[in-house]
């Protein structure tokens, strides 16, 4: 059997929940259409999903359509929680993009789908709630969304109970994208057969993507979507050779796992790998969905989402069989708020690292507080709740603050030699010098020292980067290792992983360090009325607008804002726009801190003081 896997993205309240449950009723998976307001969904099924109506984590459900397979993943729309959205897209052959008919294109649709383009992903788009009052027939905002769209419908009796999709033709608008199909078009000898057969053929590569209209509500419009998601995704056919990568950890450590191609069965031994690192482990279990989001034990094969129990030290984003190109897409970028989590019970730093196995973009930090990293203020909330429910941990935040970076400002060299004012039995010399991310040379024989020192070096030199001078990750680096000697048999590897942080930190000292600040990619809607004041709001917060397009009855604005000012920005956001304001944001890029540079709370030892260092490291100076 063929299979495919498909995604549901949207921005939130789009419907993506409802019409999961709609499409499982179609294909004859459910008896009946499950609510997110009673939370009965086959993929809100964690408590604290049902609690607040919303999908925190990726879900995963099956349904087959003729001799085709659907694997369809239901992620959260919030921005909140966009790393679910990335680890989806990474095993994904394509997406069904839903936009409410009523609220239209939103700042996050708009995110979502420039992502899809950059990657080239076969996206359907289904425009949904045609049956609500005010809903919209929204190609002309679709078409300013993304070139290639190509509806294959109209709407009769758009916005009521009435509502439905009635069929349009669509050979005009294949002809504006092909040359080939243009001249066969304007011989007029075309067939409605002919017509399907190339846009499946440009909307397999993602050059086209077809527009449905419908209700999950009513259903109307969805046998038609049931039709396209196997007429216009790619097909996964059966292969050898096994390569799969995981995609998702539940929180007793079952792995899902996208198989790319091969068979992974029960009780069999398998390699994974987490970059250069290769593991072996044993599968004690192996299931496949089917139907809904049952599974059954079995063995797993090409195109399939299984759920893989055995296999110890699993991590998000590994790759099992054989290495792979197959990687995460970056698509996103890592959080840049972090906060202190306090609890009066013990076990929280241990809480969070399980947390962070789930989830890797929750990276937490202990020194003299635990600092946990976030996207925003509702994922806080879903940690605090996660660790009183699960764990019986209750917890407290400090308020939330920006995650800076340093960059090197010139270069900078330091050298430690092997004597009586050095503990360590260890000479390292290194420069520190502008370079593009992360990077580390030698200049020294590689036979100077074994190598198990000189991973020791490569290993802590990278670590130590993570805190700069003022406790910021440095990025944009290159460091080289200058000098290296060693006294055999007395020198051991924790020389110099020791020896190193020292020796670093005094080359940026030399260097020198700028802190860099995050500044967010903003897209905001508003009433086109309320443009003015909205506009002096922005500048007050230090944002930049880009372009401003005035489509009454509202106002689309773009442009760049420090990311510390979007929270207190989306605070007076309600009352400048009469609470219909929409603000989206994500990461674009860093510039240089105006005034005196924040420091971050050091947890490695402070190796800018050499006496407090030593007295952390070998408890003597």
């Amino acid at each position: 059997m063929k299979t495919v896997n498909i995604g549901i993205l949207a921005h939130v309240d789009a419907g993506k929940t409802s019409l999961t449950e709609r499409l499982l009723h179609a294909t004859g998976v459910i008896d009946h259409v499950g609510s997110v307001d009673r939370g009965d969904t086959q993929t809100d099924t964690d408590d604290l999903e049902r609690r607040r109506g919303i999908t925190i984590r990726s879900a995963v459900v099956s349904f087959t359509v003729d001799d085709v397979k659907v694997n369809l993943i239901d992620t959260p729309g919030h921005p909140d929680f966009i790393s679910e959205v990335e680890r989806a897209l990474a095993v994904l052959d394509g997406v069904v993009l839903v936009v409410s008919a009523v609220e239209g294109v939103q700042a996050h649709t708009r995110l979502l789908m420039r992502t899809l383009v950059r990657l080239g992903m076969p996206v359907l788009v289904f425009v949904n709630k045609i049956d609500r009052r005010g809903a919209r027939y929204l190609v002309p905002d679709l078409r300013a969304l993304a070139s290639g769209i190509v509806p294959l419908s109209t709407v009769s009796a758009i916005g009521s109970a009435d509502a439905s999709p009635v069929p349009r033709g669509f050979a005009a608008d294949l002809a504006e994208h092909d040359d080939t199909f243009l001249a066969r078009y304007l011989d007029t000898t075309l067939t409605y057969d002919d017509c399907r057969a190339e846009l499946a053929r440009q909307a397999t590569t993602g050059r086209l993507h077809p527009v449905f209209f419908g209700s999950a509500v009513t259903g109307a419009g969805v046998p038609e979507l049931v039709d396209g998601i196997t007429r216009y995704f790619p097909l996964n056919s059966p292969s050898d050779g096994l390569r799969a990568t995981v995609f998702k950890i539940d929180r007793d450590g079952t792995a899902y796992v996208r198989l790319h191609s091969g068979t992974l069965a029960p009780r069999t031994r398998v390699d994974h790998y987490r970059g250069d690192t290769r593991s072996t482990g044993r599968t004690t279990g192996v299931s496949v969905f089917d139907r809904g989001a049952r599974c059954r034990d079995g063995a797993a094969s090409s195109g399939d989402i299984a759920k893989v129990r055995g296999l110890r030290g699993i991590r998000i984003g590994d790759q099992l069989g054989a290495p792979h190109a197959f990687t995460d897409h970056g698509l996103f970028a890592p959080p840049t708020l972090e906060t202190v989590v306090s609890s009066p019970s013990p076990g929280l730093y241990e809480a969070l690292e399980r947390l962070s196995e789930q989830d890797p973009f929750i990276n937490v930090r202990k020194g003299a507080d635990i600092v946990v990293s976030l996207y925003g203020e509702v994922q806080k909330e879903v940690i605090a709740a996660t660790l009183a429910d699960e764990y019986g941990i209750p917890v407290d935040f400090a308020p939330t603050s920006v995650v800076c970076v340093e960059h090197p400002v010139g270069t900078g060299e330091s050298l430690a030699e092997m004597g009586p004012d050095n503990p360590f039995v260890a000479t390292i010399g290194l420069r520190v010098e502008p370079g593009a991310g992360r990077s580390y040379g030698m200049e020294v024989e590689l036979g100077c020292l074994p190598l198990a020192f000189h991973k020791a070096i490569e290993d802590t030199v990278l670590a130590t980067l993570d805190q700069g001078l003022r406790g910021w990750a440095v990025h944009d680096v290159r460091v080289t290792l200058t000098h290296a000697a060693y006294s055999s048999p007395v020198s051991v590897a924790a020389d110099f992983r020791n020896l190193t942080p020292l020796v670093l930190v005094e080359a940026l000292r030399r260097a020198g360090t700028t802190v860099l600040e995050p500044v967010a990619r903003f897209d905001l809607e508003v009433p086109a009325d309320t443009a003015g004041p909205v506009l002096a709001a922005l500048a007050a917060h230090g944002a930049v607008p880009d372009t401003v397009t005035a489509a009454d009855p509202t106002c689309l604005v773009d442009g760049t804002i420090p990311l510390r000012t979007v929270q207190e920005f989306t605070r007076v956001l309600p009352g400048l726009s009469h609470g219909s304001g929409v603000l989206v944001s994500r990461f674009d890029s860093h510039r240089p801190v105006v005034g005196v540079p924040p420091r971050r709370q050091r947890t490695d030892g402070n190796p800018l003081d050499s006496k407090e260092y030593l007295l952390h490291v070998v408890r003597r100076v």
